[in-house]
């Protein structure tokens, strides 16, 4: 018994590891700075708004940065290094 255990638990502990790896990575891309929120509160519209509250903060910035990258080349410039959303 002791033996399996010794087999089994490298394995188990591998996979916990690997599997907190994937969720470590999905809140890193979820993650938002302040400087992000600001921004997005300056500049937002009501669609954007409304965005926001159906399908979250990542959602709402990239339809926000998207927007703006349709009205011109050089307005994204402060949004370019914003996480991307999770998918």
């Amino acid at each position: 018994m002791q033996g399996l255990a010794t087999l089994l638990f490298p394995a188990v502990l591998m996979l916990f590891a690997l599997a907190m790896e994937k969720v470590q990575n999905r809140i890193d891309r979820l993650a938002v700075s302040r400087d992000h929120v600001e921004e997005f509160l300056e500049s937002g519209g009501a669609d954007h708004v409304d965005t926001l509250a159906t399908q979250g903060f990542p959602a709402a910035l990239d339809e926000l940065r998207n927007r703006r990258s349709k009205n011109g080349p050089g307005t994204s410039d402060s949004l370019s290094t914003s996480p991307q959303r999770a998918s």
